[in-house]
């Protein structure tokens, strides 16, 4: 396989467009963390607070995560073009191969943040409905939240 200049410049409009989606959930994550700090400390207190303080912590983790791999996904972009220049070609296949890798990881994190997201969205329709229900991700990832008194 031949890698030239057009080949890792086709991943970098759809990192870029990766990134900025990653910057919008983690800008949503951090207006949500200030609205329940807001609500924690004028003592709104319930259990779905707490829980939600918890998974907002790991989401906010696996946000910064997907981040970046995200960026380091479109640095082996830059070297691999770098590489093509110089005409390194064993090099070059390792950096685009590292960017690619780096971008599909990057793609699971968020899918486990979107799972976790899920997750929190759940116990707030079960709170107000006062049912439990299953999802689409509670059945892949085998398990069910159960909604504590």
């Amino acid at each position: 396989m031949q890698i030239t200049f057009t080949t890792p410049a086709l991943l970098f409009p759809a990192i870029t467009l990766l990134l900025l989606a990653y910057t919008n959930r983690y800008l949503a994550l951090a207006n949500l963390i200030r609205k329940l700090h807001h609500e924690y400390v004028r003592g709104e207190k319930n259990h779905l607070l707490l829980k939600q303080i918890k998974i907002l912590r790991v989401r906010i983790n696996l946000v910064r995560q997907m981040q970046a791999l995200g960026v380091f996904s479109f640095l082996c972009c830059v070297v691999t073009m770098y590489s093509v220049y110089e005409d390194w070609t064993v090099f070059t296949r390792f950096a685009f191969a590292l960017s690619l890798l780096t971008l599909l990881i990057s793609l699971i994190i968020s899918l486990v943040e979107i799972s976790q997201s899920t997750r929190a969205l759940e116990w707030e329709l079960s709170d107000m409905e006062e049912l439990e229900k299953s999802s689409f991700f509670s059945d892949l990832w085998g398990g069910k939240e159960k909604k504590e008194p």
